[in-house]
């Protein structure tokens, strides 16, 4: 079963109005998918992200040529060569051998990896919640209140990127909203410093529906991040960035977090990612994936979770939540898997379970030319 044709998507999207965190603000939505196709005819597809005109000319220059011929099944060996010229291409790579092995042996993901433990998986709502208008916290309210009537029941919303008091006034706006009746974490995007951080603490002592507050410092200040996780009285999470189940070891011995947050789509691969998941729960560690950027990405992630043993026998087996994008992105529906009051339905098909929606890979197809 070798590689016989690898065929790439590079997708964008315009933003009418642009939105953003604490990172500032973006103009666009950005996907890059590629599907490899086997001598037996079987496909599996893959999702990186980088810009696209880097993404495009290594793999039409560089990858495809190293891909076509190779044993499909020569999955460890293929993404550890491609990971030495670019680690996002080796972990899309990663995802597309894995449903390739899958559908050869007639199996779901799931069951390749040993199968579900459990057939939905809980989402929350992901915003982004700055805009350039002088309204803006009329926007995010607004925002949130479809996703609230769309059946979420757990959001995410940003902070860090204005002053502390009118991001609190902005907090205290969507938790009057709110009334309690909402899970809502904060994301700080690492803006904070310690003592800053701190000073949330007063707020987050008199709402019980906090579910964390995230990378409120730079992730390289493990003492700092020790020392707040102390002081705080809601859960600290943090590492979406982080590159290697390695680079989690530190965090998880030292009691740095209370939640892992990694992304599949910056780890070693399909394979570094589980690897990290599994080894919080030696360290009896919750792992709530980001999954803000990729819609298969994300679905890989609940894949993944599905398969995760629950990291707590006291927490009746409940399992932590995945990012669902809620913003203007018309590649968070690419796939046939949406959230359903707020869960997403394990598909059990052989593969991933889903289908790729092709009229848009068409339609959103980038042209080429140049965007920033």
């Amino acid at each position: 079963m070798k590689i016989k044709n690898v065929e790439t998507f590079p997708l964008l999207y315009k933003l009418p109005v642009p939105y953003g965190d604490a990172n500032g603000y973006k103009k666009y939505r950005s996907c890059f998918l590629f599907k490899i196709t086997t001598d037996s005819g079987i496909e599996g597809w893959g999702e990186c992200a980088d810009w696209l005109p880097t993404l495009e000319k290594g793999f039409h220059d560089r990858i495809i040529p190293y891909l076509l011929g190779k044993k499909a099944t020569d999955r460890n060996q293929i993404v550890t060569t491609v990971k030495k010229w670019n680690k996002r291409s080796a972990y899309g790579i990663s995802m597309a051998l894995t449903e390739i092995v899958a559908k050869s042996a007639g199996l779901s993901v799931c069951d390749l990896w040993g199968g579900k433990l459990r057939d939905s998986i809980p989402v929350y709502a992901s915003f982004q919640s700055y805009t350039q208008k002088e309204d803006w916290i009329n926007h995010s309210l607004k925002l949130i209140e479809q996703a609230i009537c769309g059946g979420f029941s757990k959001i995410k919303v940003k902070i860090g990127g204005k002053r502390l008091q009118v991001d609190l006034a902005h907090i205290q706006s969507v938790q009057s909203m709110l009334e309690e009746k909402i899970q809502l974490a904060l994301d700080a995007n690492q803006s904070y410093d310690a003592a800053t951080a701190r000073e949330w603490d007063r707020y987050f002592r008199e709402w019980p529906n906090m579910l964390w507050i995230e990378e409120p410092i730079p992730m390289d200040r493990l003492e700092d991040y020790r020392l707040l996780r102390t002081k705080l009285s809601i859960r600290v999470a943090g590492g979406e960035n982080l590159k290697s189940t390695a680079q989690f070891l530190p965090l998880l011995k030292g009691g740095i977090v209370d939640i892992l947050q990694p992304d599949v789509m910056h780890e070693d691969g399909i394979d570094g990612y589980r690897e990290t998941i599994h080894l919080s729960r030696a360290f009896g560690i919750q792992s709530s994936p980001h999954t803000f950027d990729g819609p298969l990405s994300r679905l890989y992630a609940l894949l993944a979770q599905a398969c995760l043993p629950p990291w707590s026998k006291m927490d009746n087996d409940n399992i932590e939540p995945v990012e669902w994008d809620v913003m203007e992105n018309p590649f968070t529906s690419l796939l046939s898997v949406k959230p359903t009051n707020g869960t997403v339905t394990i598909p059990d098909a052989i593969g991933i379970g889903a289908l790729l929606d092709k009229d848009k890979l068409d339609n959103y197809r980038w042209d080429g030319t140049v965007y920033h």
